[in-house]
């Protein structure tokens, strides 16, 4: 892909699309990376394929649906054209996908030499055949569905992201059927079956076969019945448009509309088709014939095996020498998980930094107030909940000891749609209140209030973080989260649920940046700041930890900051459509990412201002969503200690030069080098944090 690809027509910005691809290619490389764990290499392949599902369900799909409308969506789009944009897009996946294929086939040779042998159906000894034959009748066999689809009339439809295997049979001719001809099936491999298969060691050897590899196996017994010459099965699965249409039945409660919206998503447009590039013509047209694929759609030939998701959960196998060492989270400085942390939280303000503390704080300040006589009050927003969530027991056992409990939460958490509903009934059956957010408006920011009756008066103890109220999560993404009682602060938290409740009333807020009223006149005032105090000679700079970062009018006011000197940095995860480096326009940014063993979450606002930063901890990425179409909340940090915290942090992050690529006018995802000492700064930060113990 070349940069003139990547960009609009006037080449101020990256397009968002081939943005996010170039992130998912850094995800890839770290698959290719051979310093990376070999298991943990699998994972990456998976985190790879699935980011890559989401995409075409998600983005692919909006530009699929202004392509058919006869639209060119040049405004939308960024300037390119959405036929056009389609074709760049299905050009970049299938050289990714030809380069992870390429990478997959490595990790296997390179287990190999570990002892560790993923076997397909022709490579199937006598030593395993029986348990493979047992295996298959006691696990697969009730779980498989099976279609012959030769002589349907109407073609099953296929589930979004599903993976199949196209059976072809070439009949065997006879007196009584002189031609020979095709006929066809398909098998859905199961979800409820693992993907992985181990089977038993042999000298000392680990052998894996993939489940569909096993089907492959048995397929002369499952088509027994039938006589054929020769039958061939290969892989195909279909992405659907993942977008919710929510019906304005007035009759039906928010969660009937969002649950049958959820399972109409089954029914959806199919946006892309990806298939085994061996299957044979003929079987690949019948197939696009029944399912009214267009060679116009996204059509990707891959490899044998789709799904390649699943090898997020690739089996260990007892090596856990071939895997990321896990870290035991620590503790935070001063703050003891015996005793009462309300009272700790009372005299000073907290910063916990997961994965690297430990997330146990946040279920101990729920279950304290649950249990705490003088505690009045919960106020929580929820975004996405672990599977087992003690937050959610946590917060059913406030109800149960006479707390009144208000939980908003956000059944639109796209692909924790089903999830949320579940949480969301067995909360009100407790007696929690829900609330669901405001018409049009996601809520996305994640906070929560206690109220505790001290003297006579309501005193409120606050979080404030970056994350979800996620157990699961909290394991692997990077975070910030605030322990605060400062009283001002949990006023203008409280203000925030009473605009959920009662939303034609807009707040006003001293401390907090709230979205979607005053986050993007409030970053543009902090930016003005900036290029004013460059101006008078005076100490400025910026510098931003985000997820993403597309919204063009903050991009061109930090354009206009790099045009009068202001010094930026910028650490950008996932998509960047700012060019860094141009000569005229951002000189004065540079722009780094960083894709390592974690996943890079919070996001983090700072401000030079004359030398006496302003630092703010914050949910919102600047793209549109987050500063017009969400609620979002930037959270100020007063504490000098946890500000000096957050700066020394920030500058690890910003001094690393193991796992940080430099995001350039070129888009080639280089990894920064530099003379330094070496820095890798997601185990520096770890090594930081435990130092101040």
């Amino acid at each position: 892909m070349t940069a003139k690809q990547d960009k609009t027509a006037n080449n101020n910005y990256y397009n968002r699309e081939l943005s996010w691809l170039q992130f998912n290619a850094r995800v890839l490389q770290e698959a290719e990376d051979k310093t990376t764990p070999l298991l943990e290499r699998l994972r990456f392949i998976g985190i790879f394929s699935n980011n890559l599902d989401e995409f075409f369900k998600v983005r692919y799909a909006t530009i699929k649906r202004i392509a058919d409308a006869g639209k060119g969506g040049r405004s939308f789009l960024g300037g390119i054209p959405a036929s056009e944009l389609m074709e760049l897009i299905t050009k970049t996946v299938i050289q990714q996908q030809k380069i992870s294929l390429g990478i997959l086939s490595s990790i296997k040779e390179k287990l190999k030499e570990e002892q560790i042998f993923i076997i397909n159906e022709t490579e199937v000894s006598e030593f395993h055949s029986e348990f493979i034959a047992d295996y298959f009748l006691q696990k697969v066999s009730p779980a498989m569905a099976v279609i012959m689809i030769g002589g349907l009339e109407k073609f099953p439809s296929l589930k979004d992201s599903a993976a199949y295997l196209a059976v072809k049979m070439e009949m065997i001719k006879d007196d009584t059927n002189p031609e020979s001809k095709n006929n066809y099936a398909l098998i859905e491999i199961p979800k409820n079956v693992e993907r992985f298969v181990e089977l038993p060691s042999n000298d000392g050897k680990k052998y894996i076969i993939i489940l569909d590899d096993l089907i492959r196996y048995m397929l002369h017994q499952i088509f027994s019945i039938f006589e054929y010459d020769t039958i061939s099965a290969h892989m195909i699965k279909i992405t659907r448009d993942a977008a919710l249409d929510i019906e304005s039945d007035l009759s039906k409660s928010f969660i009937d509309k969002i649950s049958k919206s959820v399972k109409n998503r089954s029914d959806g447009d199919p946006v892309r088709l990806v298939y085994d590039k061996t299957i044979d013509d003929e079987t690949l047209s019948f197939l696009m014939d029944k399912m009214g694929i267009k060679n116009s759609d996204s059509i990707n030939p891959g490899g044998r095996y789709h799904n390649r998701r699943d090898y997020i959960n690739f089996p260990n196998l007892g090596r856990t020498d071939l895997q990321y060492e896990k870290i035991k989270p620590l503790h935070v400085s001063g703050l003891s998980l015996v005793g009462s942390l309300l009272d700790k939280i009372s005299e000073r303000d907290y910063l916990l930094h997961t994965p690297y503390h430990t997330f146990s704080y946040v279920v101990k300040f729920l279950r304290e107030a649950a249990l705490d006589p003088t505690v009045e009050t919960i106020k929580i927003t929820i975004y996405r909940l672990a599977e087992v969530s003690h937050i959610a027991s946590s917060l059913i056992n406030a109800v149960k000891n006479g707390k009144q409990v208000t939980v908003q939460i956000e059944l639109q958490a796209r692909f924790d749609e089903q999830a949320n509903i579940g949480y969301a009934e067995q909360l009100q059956r407790e007696g929690v209140k829900l609330i669901f957010g405001v018409a049009g408006l996601k809520v996305h920011c994640k906070i929560c209030i206690v109220e505790r009756r001290e003297h006579l008066k309501l005193k409120k103890y606050s979080i404030i973080t970056t994350g979800n109220f996620n157990e699961s999560t909290a394991r692997i993404y990077t975070d910030y989260t605030l322990f605060t009682a400062n009283q001002k602060i949990g006023k203008e938290l409280n203000k925030v649920f009473a605009f959920f409740e009662v939303n034609y009333k807009i707040k006003a807020y001293k401390h907090l940046i709230v979205s979607p009223h005053y986050t993007r006149t409030a970053i543009y005032n902090l930016i003005e700041n900036e290029i004013l105090n460059t101006q008078q000679g005076k100490k400025s700079g910026i510098k931003l930890k985000l997820n993403s970062l597309s919204d063009k009018k903050i991009i061109d006011k930090l354009y206009a900051a790099s045009r009068a000197g202001v010094k930026i940095q910028l650490i950008v995860r996932g998509i960047c459509c700012l060019v860094p480096g141009l000569k005229g326009m951002s000189e004065n940014i540079e722009v780094i990412s960083v894709v390592d063993k974690f996943l890079e979450h919070p996001r983090l606002y700072i401000f030079e201002n004359e030398g006496t930063p302003k630092v703010y901890i914050s949910s919102a990425d600047f793209m549109r969503r987050n500063l017009d179409t969400r609620v979002e909340i930037s959270c100020p940090i007063y504490d000098p200690q946890i500000k000096e915290e957050i700066l020394e942090t920030f500058d690890i992050c910003w001094s690393d030069n193991v796992k940080a690529r430099r995001v350039s006018e070129k888009q080639d995802n280089f990894y920064r080098k530099n003379k330094n000492p070496k820095v890798r700064s997601q185990f520096a930060l770890y090594q930081y944090f435990k130092n101040k113990l």
